[in-house]
């Protein structure tokens, strides 16, 4: 069900799962809605920071009105940075529900891939708890600072890539799963654009189907300023050029129709 307001929502807890790693509850009635892959924006109380600034929804439980987000604090001036400060008991201005969130209905019964990059990590916990099928998921991490993958555990197989060789496979995602012989009927992602375009030429190049999460700069989250404008393959009927917002027509979409 469509749901996208500014609310305020209420801090249930905060921890840090890794050096500015921070995982942050929040009590919403915007929880009972939320699909994997959509995004909320939280407001700084600072007024000199106007914008809000867009989260991935890690998981969201509908009956305990509860959303998870896992966040990484980008600088010590920032609104994220004020945002790691939070307490149980303190109220946020946020709004949500933003994006489209993955397709994970397509998935049921099939051989599914999940693959998330750093920060990207979060937002794939959620899709792979909603998942029917036969769920994989390669993690990727720049050292043996493995946040969130026992939580993966309980939902998937979980294979982990780490950048200097300390945990699990030595390289990215793809390099891990080129060590198996799995072969997927779907490919859903989140992470670095490198390692999406690499998702994307894979996918293509062995005939599979890829839905990718794109992260783009977001100013409003509602594709009013088209500050998070992506380039597409086919043109847009509305603009006739070949652009698309991340925000409202993303930020998840099949490989094939952007061009990045």
């Amino acid at each position: 069900m469509f749901y996208r307001k500014v609310t305020k929502a209420e801090v249930i807890s905060q921890e840090s799962l890794a050096p500015g790693i921070y995982d942050l509850r929040l009590n919403t009635p915007a929880a009972e809605f939320a699909r994997p892959g959509q995004f909320i924006g939280i407001y700084p109380k600072d007024s000199s920071k106007l914008l809000m600034r867009p989260i991935s929804i890690c998981s969201a439980d509908a009956d305990q009105k509860e959303l998870r987000i896992v966040y990484r604090v980008t600088g010590a001036n920032t609104g994220t940075a004020e945002f790691s400060a939070l307490k149980p008991g303190d109220g946020v201005r946020i709004l949500a529900n933003l994006g489209n969130g993955f397709p994970y209905e397509e998935a049921k019964g099939k051989c599914v891939v999940l693959m998330g990059g750093g920060i990207g990590i979060p937002p794939m916990l959620g899709l792979a708890k909603s998942i029917d099928g036969d769920v994989h998921s390669f993690l990727g991490y720049r050292d043996r600072q493995t946040f969130l993958s026992e939580d993966f555990m309980k939902y998937s197989k979980v294979y982990i890539a780490t950048e200097d060789g300390s945990v699990g496979c030595k390289g990215n995602v793809l390099d891990a799963l080129q060590t198996t012989t799995l072969k997927p009927d779907i490919i859903m992602a989140c992470g670095p654009m490198p390692m999406l375009r690499a998702i994307k030429k894979y996918a293509e190049e062995n005939g599979i189907v890829a839905y990718i999460s794109l992260e783009e700069r977001m100013a409003c989250g509602v594709g009013a300023c088209l500050g998070c404008v992506c380039k597409t393959v086919n043109k847009d009927h509305h603009s006739h050029v070949n652009n698309t917002r991340v925000c409202t027509e993303g930020p998840v979409f099949d490989s094939r129709e952007v061009d990045i």
